[in-house]
């Protein structure tokens, strides 16, 4: 093969792996068998961030956080609650861009659900502290919600933690 077509094909492949077409370990063999093993360098430009989104764990932080927040800090629900609320608004933004990207989306999701439960939770109990029927209506909403999404994008810890949330709200309401 001349060596014009190998370059075309080689840069190719590596515009498939920068766009996440393929998965890296088909492109990666992909690029040592028209390299001949000698793969071409690839830009560090454009990996430190998509490094960074790599290491999505750091994203359970914000569960402590939250936890201090409403827990550990003198601050009325009136200024918790827009901070919690932008805290699940950037796990809904960063759930999306890992779909999108293909990244493990499980732990945005889990920790956007229960910052979440534990907002809403937290609202409904100090606002309406005399009626618990606000907080139970509050708790469904939640489940289904969590069903949904399971249902949806396929996610069982979601439904399943949607219907036992459900099957256990239902046995203390009426047990």
């Amino acid at each position: 093969m001349n060596e014009n077509r190998k370059n075309i094909i080689v840069n190719e492949i590596l515009s498939w792996k920068k766009a996440r077409m393929l998965p890296e370990q088909y492109c990666d063999y992909l690029l040592a068998l028209y390299t001949e093993g000698n793969q071409p360098e690839i830009s560090k430009k454009g990996m430190s961030i998509g490094g960074f989104w790599k290491n999505h764990y750091l994203f359970i932080l914000l569960l402590p956080l939250t936890l201090f927040l409403i827990h550990f800090t003198e601050l009325s629900i009136t200024l918790q609650m827009p901070v919690l609320i932008l805290f699940v608004l950037a796990g809904i933004i960063v759930t999306i861009y890992f779909s999108r990207k293909g990244i493990l989306l499980q732990i945005p999701m889990i920790v956007s659900a229960l910052i979440l439960l534990l907002t809403s939770v937290e609202f409904f109990s100090s606002v309406f502290p005399e009626r618990p029927i606000f907080l139970y209506f509050n708790l469904i909403i939640n489940c289904i919600l969590w069903l949904l999404c399971g249902w949806k994008l396929k996610q069982l810890a979601f439904t399943i933690s949607g219907v036992l949330g459900l099957v256990l709200l239902i046995i203390y309401i009426f047990v």
